[in-house]
């Protein structure tokens, strides 16, 4: 599974502690490794600041990935090429977010992410990663028609 976080997530744990919590993007990390262990997946997890550097790590997903997790950060509300990567590649895909995108900022509550994904899980904190993720291995599994 690949793990995408947009620009920003590295500040995590001293960025906006009040919207973001005060848990890091390491941390996150490890707890979904952990998680994807339990799981019995493979997770590998990425950060960039840089649209086009995230693009290219979705278009090379299509090699080696059955599904994407990704916090887009404030790349969802614009970033059509990232969409269309996500698109392009065709990978089973989760959107997360750590604040309730809905009740903040008007522009935060519209995602050009959303319309591909299976499936989004905004406003639980680190928490929503980990039951992104589970939900994402669940719906590959379903699709492959493998219950476990």
């Amino acid at each position: 599974m690949l793990i995408l976080h947009g620009p920003n997530l590295n500040l995590l744990g001293s960025r906006e502690k009040s919207i973001y919590g005060s848990t890091t993007l390491a941390e996150i990390d490890r707890a979904l490794e952990r998680r994807g262990r339990e799981l019995d997946v493979a997770v590998q997890s990425f950060q960039s600041n840089h649209e086009g550097v995230l693009v290219d790590k979705i278009h090379q997903a299509a090699g080696y990935s059955d599904g994407i997790l990704i916090n887009p950060g404030a790349l969802t509300h614009y970033s059509y090429a990232l969409r269309d990567a996500l698109a392009a590649v065709g990978l089973p895909l989760v959107e997360v977010h750590l604040s309730n995108i809905f009740a903040r900022e008007a522009f935060r509550a519209h995602s050009v992410i959303s319309p591909l994904a299976a499936g989004v899980i905004c406003g639980l904190g680190p928490h929503g990663y980990l039951l992104g993720l589970e939900a994402l291995v669940r719906i590959i599994r379903e699709k492959q028609g493998d219950q476990n």
